[in-house]
């Protein structure tokens, strides 16, 4: 069972990079980001009656400053495939770590705009849709200090924790699956 959960969430962060298995639909937790595609008589579909506890840890930038993280796409895109499948709320217990290239995510747009050529955030509406949906995004400090961001700057959804690497462990210590990094 727990090898069948790895999968759908592997399946899930990776699809957050093909655009193709985006479909829309604003009613879920996540608006904006989709779905996973339908696939009839596939079987390791996601299950109401586990909790999916899951840490995702993003650590690459999207490919230009004004693109949307993939890995943030990723995870909205799987959290709505979890509630489309009738998985509760209260069974998706999701979380975000965001360090090394990942960390200017966290940014408001003017500290995003002066690093990034005037470039506004394209991930701001986004971060504040997965907090809304329950989401746990957390930032790693060390990245902060490295980068020279001034933690005045961390959106309000986003926790700054001392370092990536005690976040993930103590989620995977509390049950979580750790996906990406």
């Amino acid at each position: 069972m727990k090898i069948a959960l790895m999968f759908v969430t592997v399946a899930a962060f990776i699809g957050a990079t093909n655009p193709g298995f985006a479909q829309d639909d604003a009613n879920l937790p996540v608006p904006n980001v989709g779905v996973e595609l339908e696939v009839p008589g596939a079987v390791g579909m996601p299950n109401p009656d586990l909790n999916y506890k899951v840490v995702f840890d993003i650590v690459a930038a999207a490919s230009q400053a004004d693109e949307v993280n993939p890995g943030l796409i990723g995870v909205g895109q799987f959290l709505n495939t979890l509630a489309k499948q009738g998985v509760p709320a209260e069974h998706r217990q999701i979380a975000i770590v965001l360090h090394r290239d990942a960390t200017e995510v966290i940014l408001n747009n003017e500290a995003h705009q002066a690093r990034n050529d005037g470039h506004d955030n394209p991930n701001l509406k986004l971060l504040q849709d997965l907090k809304k949906a329950g989401v746990d995004i957390r930032q790693c400090g060390q990245a902060v200090v490295i980068k020279k961001i001034d933690p005045s700057n961390i959106v309000p959804e986003v926790q700054l924790d001392y370092w990536a690497l005690t976040t993930l462990l103590e989620f995977q210590l509390d049950g979580y699956v750790k996906v990406g990094g």
